[in-house]
């Protein structure tokens, strides 16, 4: 059992007697088992590799700046830590687990009890603790190391299960030396073989004479996570049978082979590296988009191309721009350039929800096949959100993953990649959704993702495997999208990931078309740290610029510049009118309006809203002329809809189906982030100022017939919004109950007052429209600002409205705050309880995201049809997908998990249902009313698409009733609640 592993090379050949017996792991199954020798030099091995082959060089420059010989001080003792990580498995208390394996350990003099002897008093030691705690103690016996200095490094090992101890934990296991060596004869030799090991790996890693200059280092925390994450990764892959196979399993070979195979069989993506640009800004958006005939470069994208090349070092960038100007191709074009100059390895692009987060990976796709790429490049790309296998595009991409194991390095492989000679190729690199890069702890070290926001505030939430989620972040530029749209409980973490962010010197780019001045500064100060005497000044202006388009940036502990580049020239004026909130009003008006064609987009503020004026709108203009869109669609219908808007009314020159005569799209919310959509007329809810901007942005938001905008009916050629959704007829405006619930009276009745002079004039004249993009800035500015600005008249229920928001804000920032990150503390404080009283686990499911949302516990339902004869079938209005293949109606059996495609396309049909079903009554009765549709042969393993899903059947009328509710769910109107 002891020679087991082939040659005597490496480690092992600086081993012998008693310690070649210690274990790491078995495999109940084969009774196939690894030594702690081989382990550890597996993992050194990988860390190697990982050093070498996959972390982005920003990761490495950080950690190698601390160090007094740089990277390959780094080098070493990353590979160090990995090879001593498991250490602590060289106790009884972990060696216990395992009778026979613990028998020839006993059998060569190392004493220990049995598990069930041992009782519950090992759970003190978990082998983590336990090698912290060893490695710690020979660092200071041996090499004379203080006592405050070994926590720093010998906490990599406490840590490397995904979550560092607490100080507590150290203290028990102190007090308990039994459980590290069973005392009396063989106590000593305990120590000598734990020693053995150290001394072994000190000299095979190469840091025996390292270890008198690092015991002055002291280590930022930053630092210290990253090295921790590294460990994880190196572990886990070590940990792979399929790649590092078993005693006796394996077959004889030296430890360079063994590590070779597993290399190739994994086959990890490199980080990107791309180089730093010599094009013109012109010749780059050329090369990297697909622009229209005749599109130039604007000056917002110039100036964000210009300051990401002349920063003092790549930091935080803000750019605040007008809808449609470009703000996602300056971002991608500054990534490149801020990436070349960080050596980060990748981009994260972070938007508000899942449908912007699907929408945004296409892009991100055709992005990466323009971008250079030296022959034979890979690059690992994820869509990051909860239903992310459920998008074609990424589907595809998974599909063409192969399974990851070890490999025969002696047979002939036919490789699928290209041979590299270096050079940079005009062929892209081959885009890939590794298979070892998945699930909800590893998919996000993929060089190149796109999700939702929650994927980023996850690094501020304490949470088991944090590590890996910082080190996911620490080697991108990230790039975070309507950063207006977050409210405060969001904001406090956010804030603290820009904090991390910048500890990481991590390249930020945030986009905005309506942030308020106040909370650019906060964003500023978040990454840079707050402002000190020094730089006071300059992030006064910050919180003071009025310009717009504005682009701010600033470096990790540094000042904040400003730039203010040009518009891009074309303005819009929009035309404001009050309509008073009745129904019949509303369709007589758009019969006017419409009289001689035109599309019209109404944007309500609840769901309910959208359904009744959509029914009373189809009764005039017929169901034909009458869209609906909103958040109660199922996720495949919510997909469609917003390529139909697209189709019909995206740009000139994409929206192929734009309608001839009337048309009416009445949406909620989903109409006003991140989708490129034209109309003539824009009816409105009273929103927040900086919604009702961008919903302003779909309102002649691109040139039709030339700048007199001749191809629009004649009638529509001025942009003209009205606003309702707000009785008018009082001193006081009063939005309606939905409104309030939604977004509060404070920020409502501050939107109003700041575009009084938009609706009614003012004391220097007329009234005047909103001009696109000049007014943006200042009417956003106004509306954010302190104090309670509004006529007089407003002042007691602005104060009533303003007090009550101030509280709810100080309430969720305090409730945020219980499970938030705290920020990084000083070089050389260990990570002891880094994330003590944290949540477990973090994931992008309705409960995962609630830890970074503030808002109500939802239920997400599968929606099937039941037919007559009580079978199960998908839903019967499905369109075939992309191979023709039918979809609809497929037949779903109770007894048996049902076929792949019937399972995913169901999979597909989930629905989160309304805020009715959120009430903790309501939805206890929902569940259990639910769970009465439990069908066993659906929650094996094998149905990984339905397991654990909550079965919502629909009648063939598409009905049910469900804890009081009847609901009704149509394809184009959604689902329908109303009380049974």
């Amino acid at each position: 059992m002891t020679d087991e592993g082939g040659a005597r090379t490496g480690l092992r050949a600086r081993l012998d007697g008693p310690v070649l017996t210690v274990w790491a792991k078995h495999d109940w199954d084969s009774e196939g088992w690894l030594p702690l020798w081989r382990h550890m030099e597996d993992s050194a091995a990988v860390a190697g590799r990982l050093w070498d082959e996959w972390l982005p060089v920003g990761v490495r420059k950080l950690v190698a700046d601390v160090l007094p010989e740089g990277e390959t001080d780094a080098r070493r003792l990353a590979v160090w830590l990995a090879g001593v990580h498991d250490l602590g498995k060289a106790t009884p208390a972990f060696a216990c687990q395992v009778e026979s394996l613990a028998q020839t350990m006993r059998d060569h003099g190392l004493e220990m009890r049995s598990q069930s002897a041992m009782g519950t008093d090992r759970r003190l030691a978990p082998h983590g603790l336990a090698g912290q705690l060893l490695l710690a103690e020979w660092l200071e016996e041996r090499h004379g190391w203080p006592a405050r200095q070994t926590g720093q490094f010998a906490g990599v090992l406490g840590g490397h299960h995904g979550v560092p101890p607490e100080h507590g934990q150290i203290n028990a296991l102190d007090n308990r030396p039994e459980l590290l060596r069973t005392p009396g004869p063989s106590r000593d030799l305990w120590r000598r073989v734990q020693e053995e090991l150290l001394e072994a790996c000190a000299e095979e890693f190469g840091v025996r004479e390292r270890l008198s200059d690092w015991r002055v280092v002291k280590l930022p925390q930053s630092v210290q996570v990253l090295l921790t994450a590294l460990v994880i990764v190196s572990d886990w892959i070590a940990s792979n049978p399929d790649l590092f196979p078993y005693f006796p399993q394996d077959v004889p070979r030296t430890s360079e082979e063994r590590i070779n195979a597993a290399w190739l069989g994994l086959n990890l993506p490199g980080p990107w590296r791309p180089e730093e640009l010599a094009e013109n800004t012109k010749e780059l958006f050329a090369s990297r988009f697909e622009l229209p005939p005749g599109a130039k470069v604007r000056p917002v994208q110039e100036a964000a191309i210009e300051m990401a090349r002349t920063m003092d070092e790549p930091g935080l960038m803000v750019i605040e721009a007008p809808m449609g100007e470009g703000k996602t191709e300056a971002a991608l074009a500054a990534a490149e350039i801020l990436a070349a100059r960080s050596g980060a390895g990748g981009v994260f692009f972070a938007l508000p929800t899942m449908a912007t987060g699907s929408a945004m990976f296409p892009r991100l796709l055709d992005w990466l096949e323009r971008l250079p790429a030296e022959d034979g490049a890979r690059h690992s790309v994820l869509l990051a959100h909860s239903k992310a296998a459920l998008n074609e595009d990424f589907a595809d991409l998974m599909r063409s993953s192969g399974r990851v194991a070890a490999v025969d390095i002696d047979a002939p492989r036919a490789d699928s990649r290209r041979p590299s000679d270096g050079a940079r190729a005009s062929a892209p690199a081959e885009l890939v959704a590794h298979a070892w890069l998945r699930g909800r702890k590893k998919a996000m070290l993929s060089s190149f993702v796109a999700g939702t926001i929650d994927q980023l505030l996850f690094a501020g939430l304490k949470s088991r495997h944090l590590a890996l989620r910082h080190l996911a972040v620490a080697g991108k530029v990230v790039v975070i999208d309507e950063a207006h749209a977050y409210d405060t409980y969001m904001s406090v973490y956010l804030d603290r990931v820009l904090s991390w962010l910048g500890a990481y010197r991590v390249p930020v780019v945030v986009l905005s078309a309506t942030l308020p001045s106040g909370r650019r500064r906060e964003l500023a100060e978040a990454y840079a740290g707050k402002a000190t005497q020094d730089t006071a000044v300059a992030f006064d202006a910050v919180a003071e610029a009025g310009g717009y388009p504005l682009l701010t940036a600033v470096t990790p502990g540094g000042a904040p510049v400003m730039r203010h580049p040009a518009a891009s020239g074309r303005t819009v004026d929009v035309e404001l009118e009050r309509l008073e909130d009745d129904l019949d009003i509303l369709a007589d008006r758009l019969e006017t309006e419409l009289a001689g064609g035109g599309c019209v987009l109404i944007v309500r503020n609840t769901v309910r809203r959208v359904l009744d004026t959509a029914a009373v709108l189809r009764k005039r203009f017929g169901d034909a002329n009458v869209t609906v869109a909103h958040s109660c669609f199922i996720d495949v219908d919510r997909a469609a809809k917003d390529a139909d808007l697209l189709w019909r009314f995206g740009p000139p020159g994409k929206a192929e189906g734009r309608p001839e005569g009337a048309h009416i799209v009445v949406a909620s919310q989903v109409a006003e982030q991140s989708i490129d959509v034209d109309f003539d007329l824009l009816v409105t809810d009273l929103a927040p100022v900086d919604l009702l901007l961008q919903r302003m942005g779909r309102l002649h938001r691109h040139l039709r017939g030339g700048e007199g905008q001749t191809d629009r009916p004649e009638r529509l050629r001025t942009a003209r919004c009205l606003v309702t959704g707000v009785d008018w007829t009082g001193e006081v405006p009063v939005p309606v109950r939905g409104s309030v619930a939604v977004y509060g009276a404070y920020a409502l009745l501050r939107s109003a007052a700041a575009l009084l002079p938009h609706l009614d004039g003012g004391n220097d004249g007329p009234r005047r429209p909103v001009r696109l993009p000049g007014d943006i800035s200042p009417l956003v500015q106004r509306a954010y600002a302190d104090g309670t600005d509004g006529p007089a008249g407003w002042a007691e229920a602005l104060e009533a409205a303003r007090a009550r928001f101030e509280e709810h804000r100080a309430d969720q920032a305090e409730r945020a705050r219980t499970f938030r990150l705290d920020a990084a503390a000083r070089p050389g404080r260990p990570l002891f309880g880094w994330v003590a009283a944290g949540v477990g686990d973090a994931d992008d499911t309705t409960v995962g995201k609630a830890q970074v949302r503030d808002s109500r516990e939802s239920l997400e339902v599968v929606v099937v049809q039941r037919r007559a004869d009580g079978t199960l079938a998908t839903v019967p209005w499905l369109e075939p997908d992309r191979k023709g293949r039918v979809l609809a109606g497929l037949d779903l059996p109770t007894d048996q998990v049902p076929a792949t495609l019937a399972a995913r396309t169901a999979a597909s049909c989930g629905l989160r249902l309304p805020i009715q079903f959120s009430y903790a009554d309501v939805m206890d009765r929902a569940i259990a009313e639910l769970e009465e549709l439990y069908l066993p042969a659906w929650q094996v393993k094998d149905s990984h698409w339905l397991a654990g899903q909550l079965i919502l059947p629909l009648d063939e009328d598409c009905q049910t009733r469900l804890a009081g509710f009847s609901l009704r769910y149509s394809k184009s109107d959604g689902l329908e609640v109303t009380r049974a």
